[in-house]
């Protein structure tokens, strides 16, 4: 008789599935990593998370399942999709982000200071600030709308969308005021007000709120992406402690020095005092002290000889060691500890699917919501331009888009903050389940056993 699953999939089935791992292209918030997830997991058989912190994708999936299948399938949602290779590394956009941050903010500050700031209000200061206001909305705001436009094009929705539509709305609204109205006469001047009356419609401008839109998002993606680059190069830290060259010990006894990449399982090297151990390995030859503290914590070095087995990565102190390798690659210790890291920083938490999917209905809902708003200003009788100043207002206050970004951003960060501390962080599990500790217990060298209580209620529990 053969186990099935609660979705009807059977155990031979679950058990047969191999990992696929992808890098994913154009991703823009929270919500285009659920959408993506939500198209992997409708292939049968596959079970596929996305992570927009690391722009990477984990799928279980059956055989007969190329990867291939995964990137088409991501492709026709509307974004890129690529295998990972040792070469491949994360798109940095945190320098573009700086530079379109820093002309936002030159030209923002004096729009949003002459439209709010009545002293400051120069006759036909509406128009430098219009002159101003285009830049920062079409070419600082420039990847908002793009990605705007990808999306419309596969009928879907982001937080970019409502970024975009806020600001053009917000602009459109303003040059609507400028020319039709009556804000582009030489002298209107904003009045500053505390009050909730509502002035005329027809001499209000918002440039302001478009200018400030871009720059605040602007300001908070580029603060995203440096702590993206600066956790994700815990990866690459991990990786730099490896040995770059290795001394071939041939069968001659002739030893050779070579790249890291050319040493195979089976062959022997040698490690001299001061020098990394290449590869994991057992000692053949020599005895010396090696320093394992970067993989074990041991901060005494300890003593191997012949027989003993030494850690890739770790320093031989005193003495010459002839190792034979018995792991190279990807599949010694210091690569399954960074790989570790990373399936950490792509795994799921609760609190993050959480999110991700109130971030997948938080954009139709506003958009939902600001229709809805124009519809009853329009039936309480109170203008057309009333109830679309109105409509605007709700897209713009709801922009903001830090729920799909705080959960990914922290998982991220935690986790390769820890790597960098020596601290291998095994999921988004461990995280959450981090609060409850109560007591750890190490033995006299900080190496032994270790054990994590998990809070108990204030009842049964007992001094430490």
């Amino acid at each position: 008789m053969t186990a099935t699953s609660t979705d009807g999939r059977t155990a031979d089935t679950l058990s047969s599935r191999r990992s696929i791992d992808l890098d994913i292209q154009g991703m823009s918030c929270a919500s285009c990593a659920a959408r993506i997830t939500k198209k992997l997991n409708k292939i049968d058989g596959v079970d596929a998370t996305v992570n927009y912190a690391t722009s990477k994708a984990h799928a279980l999936v059956p055989a007969g399942t190329t990867e291939q299948d995964l990137i088409d399938v991501v492709e026709r949602t509307g974004y890129g999709a690529s295998i990972p290779t040792p070469e491949s590394q994360p798109i940095d956009r945190a320098g573009d982000l700086r530079t379109r941050l820093i002309v936002s903010v030159i030209l923002s500050v004096p729009v949003m200071v002459v439209s709010m700031v009545p002293p400051f209000q120069f006759p036909g200061w509406q128009w430098a600030a219009l002159a101003l206001t285009l830049p920062v909305v079409f070419w600082c705001g420039l990847p908002f709308h793009r990605a705007t436009w990808a999306n419309l094009k596969h009928g879907a929705t982001s937080m970019d969308t409502l970024i975009s539509m806020g600001s053009l709305a917000a602009l459109g609204w303003s040059l609507w005021a400028l020319i039709f109205g009556h804000a582009g006469m030489i002298g209107m001047r904003h009045a500053a007000s505390f009050t909730l009356t509502r002035g005329d419609a027809g001499s209000a401008i918002y440039l302001e709120a478009a200018c400030g839109l871009i720059t605040f998002i602007l300001a908070g993606r580029y603060i995203e992406a440096r702590s993206r680059r600066e956790a994700g190069s815990a990866l690459a830290a991990l990786m730099e402690m490896g040995a770059k060259s290795v001394r071939v010990l041939g069968s001659d006894g002739v030893e050779t020095e070579e790249p890291i990449e050319a040493l195979a399982v089976g062959q022997r090297f040698v490690v001299r005092p001061g020098e990394k151990v290449a590869a994991d390995g057992v000692v053949v030859d020599g005895s010396s002290a090696v320093d394992a503290s970067l993989v074990t914590g041991e901060s005494v070095p300890m003593e191997v000889g012949s027989g003993d087995r030494v850690i890739g990565a770790t320093v031989n102190a005193s003495g010459r060691l002839v190792v034979e390798a018995t792991a190279v690659g990807s599949d010694t210790e210091l690569s399954q500890i960074a790989r570790l890291v990373e399936q950490a920083q792509v795994g799921r938490s609760a609190t993050q699917d959480l999110a991700d999917k109130i971030s997948a209905v938080f954009v139709p809902v506003v958009i939902s919501l600001a229709i809805v708003t124009l519809a009853i200003w329009l039936l309480a009788g109170q203008g057309a331009v009333a109830a679309f100043t109105a409509a605007v207002a709700v897209l713009i206050i709801a922009c903001p888009c830090a729920l799909g970004l705080a959960t990914p951003t922290a998982l991220l960060a935690g986790t390769g903050r820890g790597a960098r501390m020596g601290v291998v962080i095994r999921g988004p599990e461990a995280l959450e389940r981090a609060h409850g500790i109560d007591t750890v217990v190490m033995d006299k060298t900080g190496t032994g056993h270790h054990r994590a209580d998990e809070r108990r209620p204030a009842a049964g529990r007992r001094g430490s």
